[in-house]
């Protein structure tokens, strides 16, 4: 039997989207008095505490925007919190914490059904415990993979500390965290530039974005129905858009940047379409990049914007507005051009409730990001492209940037790190206020008013 979460929580008065934001600050703040100690940093002194909040949400938020390098300035400690960090954050505690139940073999209890369900953006308890466990099982069979195939060029580069490296890296792309640990070898702030002409890293590093943005719920129907006919329009459409964005940002970096000496033509002719497949994929949450976003055109900048603004599916380790809800406007957009009155995908109805979310959600975010775009660019007197990328890039939950984070003034890094947290948190419980309030009928029905639009 279903049963719709949204009248469970009116039973048990939980607020799921108190208990997210609660959850996602404690962890960020216990991260940053981690870091704050001596020993999470290389010269063994205690790290400015704007430095240490902003790393650990950073890293609590999968962004991965940085202040300092974090292979240079942080300890073997420091980085392993950072990757606890990464870990938690791109899970959910909610589903991190079901880890005890699930090993103990205990009883899963209906208030942390629903919290799990809310984590996960499902509208239904039922099942989620499955969803749940397969998402954990999944997780360290993903990451494992990756770190397997990651070792196979780190370990006879780097010896045995080459198992770690592959292990932080794999986790940290499959949650879309983009941090990265290879700055005192390849450069500080550098990130992959230096395998921009490795298929291995560069081919694992994609497939565990892409995974990792995917949502749970697409993979527990891949998992159940392996079938593309048996599929939910849900998954059919989150894998038709997320295919359809990795194309169109192919081609179009491809050819916008493909003669430009300071990212894609300074590179060998074979190099140029791998970087540039990378570079779409990555701006859908990840972060990492082969080389410097500063060189990019301004045509391509508002690209990785927009794809930064769209990031991944929901119930994954991405952020972003999230895919459906980029597919749900534009299919509004066809049958409104159409002059019809309902949202059709594959013969079945979008209700208009979602149709209206999906609009209130976008349009929340383009606001936010145009306010905090400008606010950063008057503030820190950076060029506007410049600060509208590194505004998307906190929003999106991203990471990439044009060079000038680690330059942040405090006022501006602490709006970042506002940026980030909504971006992460912030997104998510408002698509939970979406799934979990109530549907009832306006007591007084007004008269029609008749509006000119357009």
């Amino acid at each position: 039997m279903h049963i719709h979460s949204s009248k469970l929580y009116k039973r048990k008065s939980i607020n799921p989207t108190r208990y997210i934001v609660l959850g996602f600050g404690a962890i960020i703040l216990f991260g940053a008095l981690l870091l704050c100690l001596p020993a999470a940093a290389r010269d063994g002194q205690s790290t400015p505490w704007l430095t240490c909040l902003f790393t650990a949400t950073s890293a609590t938020c999968v962004t991965g925007l940085v202040l300092v390098d974090t292979a240079i300035h942080w300890s073997w400690f420091g980085q392993a919190v950072i990757l606890l960090l990464l870990q938690l954050g791109g899970l959910g505690f909610v589903t991190l914490i079901s880890i005890v139940p699930f090993a103990l073999h205990q009883r899963i209890g209906l208030s942390q059904r629903m919290l799990m369900a809310s984590a996960l953006n499902l509208d239904r308890v039922s099942g989620v415990v499955r969803v749940v466990r397969h998402a954990l099982l999944g997780t360290v069979c993903v990451e494992g993979i990756g770190a397997a195939l990651l070792a196979i060029r780190f370990v006879p580069q780097f010896g045995l500390q080459g198992i770690w490296f592959s292990a932080f890296h794999s986790v940290s792309a499959f949650c879309n965290g983009g941090f990265d640990i290879l700055g005192r070898y390849s450069g500080a702030y550098s990130s992959l530039a230096s395998y921009q002409g490795d298929p291995l890293v560069l081919g694992t590093i994609m497939a565990l974005i892409i995974i990792g943005g995917l949502g749970f719920f697409v993979w527990e129907d891949l998992i159940q129905k392996r079938s593309w006919k048996k599929l939910t329009l849900y998954s059919k459409m989150v894998l038709s858009i997320t295919v359809c964005l990795i194309v169109v940002g192919t081609v179009y970096f491809s050819c916008a940047e493909w003669d430009n000496p300071g990212t894609l033509g300074g590179m060998p002719l074979w190099q140029r379409p791998l970087n540039a497949l990378f570079q779409s994929v990555t701006l859908r949450t990840a972060g990492y990049a082969t080389f410097d976003m500063g060189g990019l055109r301004d045509g391509s900048a508002v690209m990785s914007i927009l794809l930064m603004l769209i990031g991944g599916s929901s119930g994954s380790t991405a952020g972003g507005i999230k895919t459906v809800t980029v597919g749900i406007l534009l299919l509004a957009l066809r049958d409104g051009l159409r002059g019809r009155d309902q949202v059709v995908f594959r013969g079945r109805t979008i209700p208009s409730r979602k149709v209206l979310d999906a609009m209130t959600l976008t349009l929340t975010v383009v606001l936010l990001f145009l306010s905090a775009s400008m606010l950063l660019s008057l503030v820190d007197q950076v060029p506007y492209v410049q600060a509208a990328f590194e505004t998307a890039s906190a929003m999106g939950t991203v990471g990439v940037t044009m060079g000038i984070t680690p330059e942040l003034s405090t006022p501006s890094a602490l709006l970042v790190i506002l940026l980030m947290f909504l971006g992460r948190v912030g997104i998510l419980s408002f698509s939970i206020a979406f799934l979990t309030r109530g549907k009832e009928r306006n007591k007084i029905t007004y008269p029609a008013a008749e509006m000119m639009v357009g």
